[in-house]
Formats: structure tokens, sequence, C-alpha cells
């Protein structure tokens, strides 16, 4: 700092006037874009105007009212306005901590929003993503700058519901319209046109020369790694390329013919299978082939992982009768926080079983249920 602007600063003190000092100290700040200082400035007159230390050596919190609810006012201010000057210079990374730190993150989003992909935004994806910003533009990021394997990683290990259907349904588009290019591309060098269509199904039907020779059209590992997404996922379109996908996988030679877990053992068929059913084609066939699988349940594991699978959909295709028969053989006894299914109770409330519900309630000793069952009989 020069020694000019302690003069100055100085002179301002003399006269007595402590808001033009902090006036000069405050567009100094801003000036030299010292926007730190500038929020010790604006926190620092916040506290002179309530007859409080300057200097901040204690917790504030245990301030009596109003002066605790007024000096929380200030520093809102004061980090709304140093998180805007952030924005405005295009620093999202350093605009964050002050936003975060009053809870609005809304400006932020709207900021991310408008950036675009280019090496050196890990900060920003980082916000965006992982700490739930503007989830879907951070995933946006994720696959321009890092690709599809980085993105595939990053929505496995997304913490949270929110968001997440809008970066899967990205992902299965991305991969899917990866596919249909590199499939297109191949078919017009060969046939010396480019089919005209939308549909990964309709290149690849009458054309089993593509996959002669172990031929593959995107990394096989990707492919199986996104369609073990799809069914928890709600949007029709997205299943629908889901679909198209397992068609394409059960094309592959057999060595990219990955195993999957129970009970989509069979990875590409048994998706299939699950997601037609989804789409309201077969329904019947699929709950009866993952019915089938119940007998197939690996002695260890503890969660019975394809009862829960064969709930979650009979409650999707809104079978919850069977849905409660299925629990009440295949779940009894597995702890809730094990269920990734809706557990007994929750199915006779969707089914409207009031009179299930009190009985079960009453076997197990759960005085609450049995109230709610009763309340609704």
């Amino acid at each position: 700092m020069s020694e000019d602007a302690f003069h100055e600063i100085e002179h301002i003190l003399e006269s007595g006037k402590a808001e033009e000092a902090f006036d000069f100290l405050a567009q100094r700040f801003r000036e030299e874009k010292n926007y730190p200082l500038l929020f010790e400035a604006l926190t620092m007159r916040k506290r002179h105007e309530l007859g409080l230390p300057l200097i901040q050596s204690g917790d504030f919190s245990e301030l009596p009212e109003p002066t605790r609810r007024d000096y929380e006012e200030g520093t809102m201010e004061a980090a709304r306005e140093v998180g805007s000057l952030y924005l405005a210079a295009g620093d999202v990374p350093q605009a964050w901590p002050y936003f975060r730190a009053i809870g609005e993150s809304g400006p932020v989003a709207e900021a991310i929003e408008r950036v675009e992909p280019k090496e050196g935004i890990d900060a920003i994806i980082e916000i965006a993503f992982y700490e739930r910003v503007n989830p879907r533009k951070g995933f946006e990021l994720i696959l321009a700058v890092h690709g599809l394997c980085r993105a595939i990683t990053a929505s496995s290990q997304y913490p949270v519901a929110v968001g997440r259907e809008e970066c899967a349904q990205l992902l299965f588009r991305t991969l899917h319209g990866d596919l249909m290019k590199s499939i297109q591309h191949v078919i017009g060098e060969r046939e010396g046109s480019t089919p005209e269509t939308e549909s990964l199904t309709e290149l690849m039907t009458g054309r089993d020369w593509l996959f002669e020779g172990n031929v593959y059209y995107l990394d096989s590992t990707h492919v199986a790694s996104v369609v073990q997404l799809s069914v928890e996922l709600n949007d029709p379109k997205t299943f629908a390329l889901a679909l198209e996908l397992t068609e394409y996988g059960r094309r592959l030679g057999e060595m990219f013919q990955f195993p999957g877990q129970p009970p989509f053992q069979d990875l590409y068929v048994d998706h299939g299978i699950y997601l037609r059913a989804l789409l309201g084609e077969d329904a019947d066939t699929a709950v009866a082939h993952f019915r089938a699988k119940l007998t197939e349940a690996d002695p260890n594991d503890p969660t019975n992982t394809p009862a829960q699978v064969l709930i979650k959909l009979l409650v999707r295709l809104k079978r919850f009768a069977e849905a409660i028969e299925v629990a009440r053989e295949y779940l009894d006894g597995i702890p809730l926080a094990h269920l990734s299914c809706p557990p007994v109770e929750q199915l006779c409330q969707m089914a409207g079983d009031f009179s299930q519900l009190g009985k079960l309630s009453r076997e197990k000793g759960d005085l609450l249920n049995f109230a709610a069952a009763r309340l609704q009989t």
C-alpha cells in the first residue's frame, strides 16, 4: 500500500469523518480488485455502526438481539457484494465461498451455466457437479473436457439423487449419439450412402456384417457401464435409447459380453427385458423372467438383490399386490437401511391394502403403522 494512501486515510480520520474513511477504503479496494479486503472493510464498517469491536475477536453469534441480526445482515450484504464482483470478473471459484457462506447458490449456478468447456476449469466442475450447485452443467463440462470415461465414473459416484437423472440422460444421449455417428460412417463407406434415421436399431438391422470379426464401435466397457445405470431412470425417451444400447451390446462378439451382477447376469439380454417392460412392452414376460431369477439369488447376498429388483419392477408396473407377496416371502428380516426398494409397509400403502398393513404391523409389534392402517381403513 502506498504511503499516500496512509496519509489520506489519516487526514480523513483527523477530521472525525469515520464514514468517509470507510468509503475511501471500500472504493480503493474495489479499484484494486482486492475483494477479500473489501469484504473486511464492509464488515468492519458494520461493526463500527453497531458499536462493536472493530477487529473481530469473539463469537458474534452470542450478541443480543437485534444487534446480532443486524450484524448478520450486514455480513450477508458484504458477502453478496464481494461474491457478485468476483462473478462479474468471471472468477466462479473465488465467488463461491462468499455465496456458500450465505446459502445463496443461485447466482453461482447462473454464472456456471455460461461457462464454456476448456482446460483448467476443474475447480468450476467441482463446484457445479460435486458441490451440486449446477449438476447438469457440471456434468456437461466433465463430458466436454474430460470425456466419456470420466463422465461415467462421475455419474456412478454422484452422491445424491437431485440432478442425477439429468446427468444420466445426457450420458445416454451422448453415448447413443457417438455410436450412431460411428456406425453411420462405416455404413456410408461400405454402401455409398448414410441411412437417414435416428434409430440405432434400424442401422443395425440386416447388417450383421457390422459386427464380423469382433468389430466394435465404442469402448465396450463404457457401453456396459452405462447400460447398468438404465434401470434407475424415469424418462421413457432415455429408456428407448438404453434399449437400443442393449440391442447393440447383444450383437457384440463374445469377448465383449461382460457378465453383470444378479439378476442381470446376462447384461444386455436381462436389461433389455427390463427396459421393454418399462416401455410397456411384454411386461408379463419380464415379471416372469425376473421372478424365475429369485431362485438364483446369491446366498452370500444379505440384501437379496434379485427380489428387490423384481419389487421395483412391479412397483413401476403398479402391480403392488405382487410386490407385497415378493417382499413378504423374500425380504423378511432385511433391515430397512439395506433396502433399495420400498418396504412392505409402503407397498401396502401404495396398494391401498390397509387390512394387510394392519395385519403385518400387529405381527411385527409395530404400533405406529398399525394405527396408520386403522386410521385409513
